[in-house]
């Protein structure tokens, strides 16, 4: 699948087959997540992928709106690390960006992917610091769940000409 076709058609899948994902497609994830450009080159993160089941459902049940994660062959969290943040502000830039990197390498090969948003929601990340045991020092940022679509999303054109403006407002 090539990059064009990635950005759109990538869907946010939450219903997983019950098919592990193997190490070295979590390791393509994980070079792809390290390709991500960061300001200053910073690279203010950490990576922790989570391939228990029974931490997955510890996971969902210690937050809300994450079921997806009983039926998710693994996760994969982000973290910022602020002592690596040269310039304040920019690690979340960054994180995002490498969230995206993930969804998209995912989806090119045909896993589905949902961002769990984490920072700023004080419980969230507090689940993670005891489920997943991150460091106090880190700030959990976001996780992706992960699985083989146990469903067909079409893609959706969300182009909207109304929020284009070409050199000036």
């Amino acid at each position: 699948m090539d990059t064009i076709q990635a950005i759109r058609t990538r869907r946010t899948v939450r219903s997983y087959l019950p098919q592990p994902i193997s190490k070295e497609v979590l390791e393509t994830l994980l070079m792809a997540a390290f390709q991500t450009p960061s300001a200053f080159d910073e690279r203010p993160w950490h990576f922790l992928v989570v391939d228990q089941p029974e931490r997955l459902t510890n996971l969902a049940d210690a937050m809300e709106h994450c079921d997806m994660l009983r039926e998710a062959q693994a996760g994969f969290l982000i973290c910022i690390d602020p002592s690596l943040e040269k310039v304040p502000g920019f690690a979340i830039q960054d994180c995002s960006a490498c969230g995206e990197n993930v969804l998209l390498a995912a989806h090119a090969m045909g896993i589905g992917a949902c961002w769990i948003g984490l920072h700023p929601v004080e419980e969230r990340e507090r689940a993670l610091h005891k489920v997943c045991c991150v460091p106090e020092s880190l700030i959990p940022f976001a996780l992706i769940s992960l699985g083989y679509p146990n469903e067909d999303l079409p893609a959706i054109d969300r182009t909207d000409p109304t929020r284009v403006h070409w050199n000036e407002w």
